[in-house]
């Protein structure tokens, strides 16, 4: 009854835990531009992050703003289901507007919920005592499973019936196969690559969450967009015949601070 008593007494109590936090790389702090880019890039969906803490990391702007309108950029963020939390790499006129919105100012060095782990001192010398008859050692145990501990992949997602003009389908954390292909109108996302072996005819956005190393794949190529990692093409102008109704593929080349969205097409025997 005391020990019950005693931890009623506490009204607040801090423990250490961890925390997985997503870092979102703003390039640009135009709420309006961010606006055009992120429909672009997660079609509009408002629950596509579900609620998930980040970390806004300001290090990659093209040029050092006077101001951030941190309402709308917030504002903007939440329309989708993300909490920023903190901001990072930020320049030191800009700390008091973040914090007056907020934000948990950070240090440049990254983030991590990770404590560091102390090794324990290293026991004093012993006297060594004289050598005895060494018992038969003792069968090794066998370590644990490497991949106890890793977190389980992503399950690909499969779509088996074809997609009509309106309809959306997303694969978080991983790759979408769809089976019988997609109609005008209807919109494919996912985290990890896209493979259609039906015509692709909408809007496909691979890489969702800046996996650049996302492609799309597609053995009758025909979309109103195409994205990965941001990085999209429309087709007003028409689909370039050497893939137009072929196999294709869609990837990024170049560097990490400018890629380019490259189609080549693919043989299919």
């Amino acid at each position: 009854m005391a020990e019950a008593s005693s931890l009623q007494g506490k009204l607040i109590e801090f423990k250490g835990a961890s925390l997985a936090v997503m870092t979102a790389y703003v390039r640009d702090t135009d709420p309006v531009r961010l606006a055009d880019a992120l429909h672009m890039m997660l079609g509009g969906m408002p629950d596509f992050f579900a609620g998930e803490p980040a970390i806004l990391d300001l290090g990659q702007l093209a040029a050092t703003p006077d101001r951030v309108d941190w309402t709308g950029l917030l504002s903007l963020l939440r329309r989708y289901q993300l909490q920023p939390v903190g901001v990072r790499h930020l320049p030191e006129h800009l700390y008091d507007g973040a914090r007056r919105a907020g934000l948990a100012v950070l240090g440049n060095d990254g983030f991590s919920a990770e404590r560091p782990v102390t090794p324990p001192p290293a026991p004093a010398p012993v006297a060594t005592p004289a050598p005895t008859p060494a018992a038969p050692p003792e069968p090794a145990p066998q370590p644990a499973a490497a991949t106890a501990d890793a977190p389980a992949p992503a399950p690909t997602l499969v779509v088996d019936r074809p997609l009509r003009s309106g309809q959306q389908v997303y694969a978080k954390g991983g790759d979408l196969v769809l089976l019988a292909g997609m109609s005008p109108g209807s919109e494919i996302i996912a985290d990890g690559s896209i493979h259609c072996y039906g015509p692709l005819r909408g809007r496909a956005l691979a890489g969702a969450r800046g996996d650049t190393a996302a492609r799309i794949f597609s053995t009758n190529f025909g979309p109103e967009l195409v994205s990965i990692a941001g990085v999209y093409r429309t087709f007003e102008r028409g689909i370039p015949q050497a893939v137009a109704g072929r196999g294709a593929q869609v990837r990024l080349t170049g560097s990490d601070n400018l890629h380019t969205l490259e189609i080549n097409s693919l043989q299919f025997d």
